[in-house]
């Protein structure tokens, strides 16, 4: 009896033991769940410049910040962060540590200089604008900016009278490089004369040399109209001044005569929107790349000066009707670079991982200038 009774208090005792593993088991796995839901409603953003000011910035801290409260999110932001200076990192490091499930990188270098960083977080959602960069928890993500690009293309082409058309860009990565070729393809389609002459300041934000960059144009190579891919208005305010047409880049501008055309406009809100949709339903990790444009809604040219006519208007409009069905027509049938390379054949058409990783050329019809 003694050695039965000593059988039973060991099955007793294992009992109890697997009892207390499990219960700890679930603990954790209840901890690690009730973190990850908390996770699930914080939302990291990191950008360039000052939320507050009017372009690239303020755009789309209000895009995101109105996706953020529609889904009930909290937006943990860090602005002023500039690109491989240190600072990102420890942007990333802040927002962890304060519960980010989800944190969006808003400038095309920050997956780069970070990249170590997203490995160090496989739990978290990366997305970067435009990134070339790839891993598991990374997304690259960016509106179709280059169907604006083309629309006011056209309408560039249609309004030069010198044929001359200034072109004030950051630097020739593949987001820049396929903005300017679908501005230029625009232009070609209604004015086959037309050049655009483009000038790099090599970087996003740098006020002085925009402005020296975009008085150049006009009175040293005879443009009269100017567009721009930086982050403010500088270009937009030198052109205004001098007399110059021009289209404007991410922002509806106020307080600018009728040499203000119109503006590439993207609707940031729709675009945060349905990031936020898949990553709330837990798709964003097997997403790399996710693009949105005139199809979704996103992307539109307005604030139409009394100095574009309504034959323009129209021309405009119809060619983003033709978006609507085809959003392979921009870079599609014979396309030859700048220095007489075939790019694209008769019956082809670029594919988008060519589109937003690797073009980095230039289409005939743009010259590089200094």
């Amino acid at each position: 009896m003694d050695f039965l009774s000593e059988k039973n208090r060991l099955k007793i005792l294992l009992g109890l033991g697997c009892c207390i593993v499990a219960m700890i088991i679930y603990l954790l796995i209840f901890a690690f769940d009730t973190e990850i839901d908390k996770r699930h409603d914080k939302i990291g953003f990191i950008i360039l410049g000052d939320i507050n000011e009017a372009g690239w910035n303020a755009s789309h801290y209000n895009g995101i910040k109105a996706a953020c409260e529609e889904y009930g999110l909290q937006l943990l932001v860090r602005d002023h962060v500039k690109e491989f200076s240190g600072q990102c990192p420890e942007a990333i490091e802040e927002l962890v540590a304060e519960g980010a499930g989800a944190i969006f990188l808003v400038s095309f270098n920050y997956a780069t200089e970070v990249r170590s960083l997203i490995d160090k977080y496989p739990h978290i959602s990366f997305i970067n604008t435009s990134t070339l960069e790839q891993a598991k928890n990374l997304t690259s993500c960016f509106a179709r900016m280059y169907q604006g690009r083309y629309l006011s293309g056209i309408l560039a082409g249609m309004k030069t009278q010198s044929n001359i058309i200034g072109y004030v860009a950051a630097m020739p990565n593949a987001e820049v490089c396929r903005g300017i070729n679908a501005f230029t393809l625009g232009v070609q389609r209604v004015n086959p004369k037309a050049r655009v002459l483009v000038m790099w300041t090599g970087d996003w934000q740098v006020e002085d040399v925009e402005a020296e960059h975009a008085q150049k144009l006009i009175e040293k190579y005879g443009a009269d109209l100017l567009t721009y891919h930086q982050d403010v208005e500088v270009t937009a305010q030198v052109a205004d001044k001098f007399g110059a047409d021009f289209i404007a880049y991410n922002a509806h501008l106020e307080g600018y005569s009728k040499h203000y055309l119109a503006s590439v406009i993207c609707h940031w809100d729709l675009y945060y929107k349905d990031i936020l949709q898949k990553y709330l339903k837990g798709e964003l990790f097997s997403i790399r790349d996710n693009w949105v444009g005139v199809q979704q809604g996103v992307i539109t040219i307005s604030d139409y000066s009394e100095a574009v006519t309504p034959q323009m208007r129209s021309t405009v409009n119809s060619a983003q009707k033709e978006l609507l069905s085809n959003q392979n027509l921009i870079f599609a049938g014979e396309i030859y670079d700048n220095q007489g390379k075939l790019r694209c054949g008769k019956n082809q058409v670029i594919d988008e991982k060519q589109l937003l990783r690797s073009l980095d050329w230039l289409v005939k019809g743009v010259e590089v200038v200094e």
